[in-house]
């Protein structure tokens, strides 16, 4: 990570990648089934994507609690990320 690459902007980039939506559409009120592309599959993706970008290994209740992107980082938070 570069110092003017935080970890929300890693976490927009792990979005963004994983649901094919521009960053400019990554916002903290983005929620699961608002974009077409976030369905189960694109989930579970996205999911594995977090885990392997933050060194993560996130428990079943959060991936299903995991409805936001700004809901993802404050899980993301309670395995020691920042943001």
């Amino acid at each position: 990570m570069t110092a003017a690459q935080s970890n929300e902007d890693l976490l927009r980039r792990v979005f963004s990648e994983a649901l094919g939506l521009p960053s400019e559409m990554i916002t903290d009120t983005l929620t699961y089934g608002e974009a077409d592309n976030w369905d189960s599959i694109a989930h579970m993706a996205l999911v594995a994507a977090m885990d392997a970008e933050f060194g993560t290994m996130l428990e079943m209740d959060d991936i299903l609690d995991m409805s936001s992107f700004g809901k993802a980082k404050e899980i993301l938070a309670k395995y020691g990320i920042g943001f």
